[in-house]
């Protein structure tokens, strides 16, 4: 008998999945993150994608970006030490914009 969990990457990867898997655990990685270490900033934020070594994250305001940012190398050393992260060097942030109201 074998742990459920232990079976998801093998099949992931046989069904050309593991690129999706990989992504879901980076982003919950990333939302366990900031929720412990920026509460501030938890559910205003979220990791888009992993672009080389960047974190490509949105920001719901500029003030969360800026919070963000500025905790920028505690969060990318702990995206690194996090099973389901990664070692990244840069964190790159861009504000959500709004649509036009209808």
């Amino acid at each position: 008998m074998e742990r459920i969990g232990n079976l998801i990457p093998e099949a992931a990867r046989r069904l050309g999945l593991d690129e999706e898997l990989r992504m879901a655990r980076a982003i919950a990685t990333w939302e366990a993150l900031v929720e412990e270490r920026v509460p501030a900033a938890a559910g205003a934020c979220r990791l888009l994608r992993i672009d080389g070594f960047a974190l490509i994250v949105e920001a719901d305001a500029a003030i969360v970006a800026q919070e963000l940012r500025l905790r920028s190398p505690e969060l990318l050393d702990a995206f690194a030490a996090a099973p389901g992260g990664l070692r990244a060097t840069e964190l790159r942030l861009r504000i959500r914009r709004e649509g036009p109201a209808v």
